[in-house]
């Protein structure tokens, strides 16, 4: 058979994503903090875009060339006092400043025919402008100016090393051990390596090392837990033979093994609990008293709130929504002047790409709406009851809802926040799978994780509750769920098993632990 080429054409359905496609899911998946640094990079690189705020200011212009008012008094020169009509009444005021006084005085001004009472006068929230009379946006007082800014443990550690160290050699090692320290204040680093590096003794080192675990906060520096505890001891002078065998058997007192610990220190009952209350009374991490600068705070996307007539109010938060607006006046301006081919060309390109970023932003914000009152219509228990009404909920079942694809709708909820009347919580919080019931009524796993916190949280110390019995009790609640879930779960929770808790709860340093905590609150 003869191999030759022919034409054919065959006729298909395949779904191709244009750049312009592409961009549009880009966008709908991005946090806030990434659309904005996206948006303030297409403003700095499209000249036919332009923000919202800048077209309403120059909408509002003063200097546009339009007359002012004219009026048939002649001009008055200003400053000149002898000349002007003083003000003295509310209307007259409210004229010339341009604001409504009035509303300044009514939640104050006596009703008609009531007497006067000796507070009533102005009353102006001068925070929030409240009344008209208050400082605009641009007028209120910066509060984070007045915010003492949080000092690193770098920086505390460094003002305090070039106070103790005086010699130039000894402070580049103190650096160098500064660098070699973890969040939470330990000393990872090698000191034989910080010897090499900087070309001296590792004797040295170490001595520099021990002069810098005296500066605050104390257990600094330190290159293990026990190295931790024993500085912090030795500063409040209880570094006794007892306590560094308790240090030594650190372990152990993980363990709770009192009877080793007892005998091992020397010491009675009474004597061991004194001391593991001192233990107890010490900080395991230093450092992060003075940890990192905390990130930005979360900023919700969407704002829930109860209407009057008991139903949920969904809206967009406007202050992190871009507005960027295209400057059709422009584009027509610079296509009437352009001669070269090329220069047309960037025009409309130019030109395509502003209206598609637009199209684009405005479709994000519509989805995430769309998404947003979808969860709140069908998680209405949890704003009302809380975690034990939140209720099974997947991505499909709200995308068939609002007629998308289930991947948009995990788009649209990636990284995104819903401000509630209960707290603000990420929007895929909501979404949990769905636990069986015996009665056809499925209930959420978060529910049910929640449920075994509380059971645990009551459970009586000298009846602990064993995964088995916590299976029992769901399965009286009509949950069915196995011991192996209610395992998974507790460890989610970081509750220890039975085993571990019938041992802490029912041990003497406990209930002296909690007699202690108890007589603090009556104090």
């Amino acid at each position: 058979m003869a191999l030759s080429a022919k034409l054919t054409m065959r006729q298909g359905q395949a779904m191709v994503l244009t750049p312009q496609l592409l961009q549009a899911i880009k966008l709908l998946q991005m946090p806030n903090v990434e659309l904005s640094a996206f948006i303030e990079n297409e403003l700095a690189s499209n000249p036919l875009l332009e923000r919202a705020e800048e077209r309403e200011n120059a909408s509002h212009d003063p200097l546009d060339g339009e007359p002012g008012p004219q009026t048939g008094e002649p001009p008055v020169e200003p400053g000149d006092w002898a000349s002007e009509t003083l003000e003295t009444d509310a209307s007259g005021l409210a004229a010339n400043l341009g604001t409504e006084l009035d509303n300044a005085f009514d939640s104050d001004r006596a009703a008609p025919g009531a007497p006067a009472s000796p507070s009533d006068g102005l009353s102006m929230n001068c925070w929030t402008g409240v009344g008209g009379g208050g400082f605009d946006a641009g007028d209120r007082p910066d509060l984070e100016a007045y915010v003492a800014e949080a000092l690193s443990l770098r920086e505390h550690l460094e003002r305090q090393a070039a106070i103790l160290l005086s010699d130039p050699r000894e402070r580049m090692i103190g650096a160098a051990l500064i660098d070699g320290l973890d969040e939470a204040g330990y000393f990872v680093g090698s000191l034989a390596e910080v010897a090499e590096k900087l070309g001296t003794a590792a004797e040295t080192v170490e001595g520099v090392l021990i002069r810098m675990q005296t500066l605050e906060p104390t257990g600094i520096f330190a290159r293990s837990l026990a190295e931790c505890l024993t500085l912090q001891l030795r500063e409040r002078d209880r570094f006794d033979p007892a306590m560094q065998a308790l240090i030594e058997n650190l372990p152990s007192l993980a363990k709770r093994d009192f009877a080793l610990l007892r005998r091992v220190c020397g010491v009675d009952h009474e004597d061991l609990i004194d001391m593991i209350s001192e233990i107890k009374r010490l900080e395991p991490k230093p450092g992060r008293a003075y940890g990192e600068a905390p990130g930005a705070p979360a900023i919700p996307d969407v704002y829930v709130t109860a209407a009057p007539d008991r139903t949920w109010r969904v809206e967009l938060n406007s202050q992190a929504l871009p507005r960027v607006l295209v400057n059709e006046v422009y584009a027509a301006n610079i296509r009437r002047g352009v001669k070269r081919e090329e220069d047309k060309h960037y025009v409309s390109a130019q030109l395509q790409s502003a209206n598609w970023l637009t199209k684009s932003l405005e479709q994000r914000a519509r989805t995430i709406l769309n998404v947003a009152s979808e969860i709140v219509r069908r998680q209405d228990s949890f704003l009302v009851e809380g975690v034990s009404g939140l209720k099974p909920l997947n991505l499909k079942m709200v995308g068939e809802a609002i007629g998308v694809h289930e991947s948009t709708v995990s788009r649209a909820t990636a990284h995104k926040f819903i401000q509630t009347p209960r707290g603000l919580f990420e929007m895929k919080y909501f979404f949990t799978a769905s636990i069986a019931s015996d009665t056809g009524q499925a209930h959420s796993a978060e529910a049910v994780r929640q449920r075994i916190r509380q059971m645990i949280d009551e459970e009586n110390p000298g009846d602990v509750l064993s995964d088995d019995v916590i299976v029992e009790r769901l399965r009286k609640a009509h949950i069915l769920v196995a011991r192996r879930t209610v395992a998974k779960y507790r460890d989610s929770l970081k509750i220890p098993s039975s085993v571990e808790r019938r041992k802490l709860k029912t041990s003497p340093f406990s209930r002296r632990h909690l007699r202690d905590e108890s007589m603090t609150v009556e104090a």
